[in-house]
């Protein structure tokens, strides 16, 4: 089978198609055609070598979202048939790989049915983003009434986490650049600030003694952590361990973590069939133009996520 990878860590450029051996589903798993794989930040550091790949071979093959027609059920698996069609979170450089591939193999709890209508493109970028918002959401604990501030809200995971908390009755504040102001307030937040300098102190403006949590999508830290109240919670996409301010808990998100968890993907595919969740992609493309969008997506900007297909 085909898959898009690396043989070296290195920038856009090195990102190759490679033939590689075809998997096959085996005890408690199956085997995934996929249609569409998105692309998403943390992408980017597998394709660097900014991840742990002492235990992955070359090509070293990055995705986390993917989306397909399962085409084989291996032993032990019930309740699943060829034909049906899925949205799957990947691990890279693990036993099962990255979705870069044109045949997953996926452990049953990894995956769920597309959400009802959705196309694979739109579905492929669910999985990783809402395993993520609801972990965010999760670790800040927070009662409906309750505050949480959100940068990078533009962004698809901030579109998620602001969605999914408003659903859950929490009062939102939302962070936006003046050409991104129609696209955040679509999602509902109860009160919208400019995002960059000045962002914690609009914050206060509204809530002076702080929010009770703040998702820093935007990875922010130290220039919007003063928005957080005192024994409030920060929560952090890439690992920081904060700065002991305030007595604020400061929490790392780790969706390796979520690999399994086929409730919370439930979860998710309800919320986009509701129309409580709103998959946004930006661009498809053939899979084969891997590197233009690796390129275009650490640039900036991007609203939604690029998709790559193998059509």
């Amino acid at each position: 089978m085909q898959v898009v990878g690396v043989e070296q860590f290195g920038g856009p450029e090195a990102l190759a198609v490679h033939e590689v051996p075809e998997p096959h589903a085996g005890s408690g798993s199956v085997r995934i055609r996929v249609q569409a794989f998105a692309v998403n930040p943390t992408d980017t550091g597998v394709r660097a070598g900014q991840r742990e790949s002492s235990h992955a071979s070359p090509p070293y093959v990055p995705g986390m979202d993917a989306a397909g027609v399962i085409d084989e059920v291996g032993p032990d698996v019930s309740g699943w048939a060829v034909g049906d069609e899925v949205m799957a979170m990947a691990l890279p450089l693990s036993t099962h790989g990255g979705a870069y591939v044109q045949e997953l193999v996926a452990p049953v709890g990894s995956f769920t049915r597309v959400p009802r209508g959705l196309s694979a493109a739109l579905a492929s970028t669910v999985p990783m983003n809402g395993l993520t918002a609801l972990q965010i959401l999760d670790r800040a604990e927070l009662e409906p009434g309750q505050t949480l501030a959100v940068t990078g809200a533009a962004g698809l995971l901030g579109n998620y986490v602001v969605q999914l908390a408003r659903a859950a009755g929490i009062t939102v504040i939302a962070d936006a650049a003046p050409q991104d102001e129609a696209l955040v307030r679509s999602l509902g937040p109860d009160h919208i600030v400019a995002r960059g300098d000045g962002f914690a102190a609009a914050v206060r403006a509204l809530v002076p003694d702080g929010v009770d949590a703040l998702a820093d999508a935007a990875v922010q830290r130290d220039e919007v952590v003063n928005a957080v109240r005192d024994g409030g919670v920060f929560l952090d996409v890439r690992g920081w361990e904060g700065n002991g301010a305030r007595g604020i808990r400061f929490e790392q998100i780790m969706v390796f973590g979520e690999y399994r968890s086929f409730d919370k993907l439930e979860q998710l595919r309800h919320a986009v069939e509701s129309g409580t969740l709103t998959p946004r992609v930006a661009e498809v493309l053939p899979a084969a133009r891997a590197a233009e969008a690796h390129s275009r997506l650490e640039a900036g900007g991007t609203r939604g996520r690029f998709v790559l297909t193998w059509d």
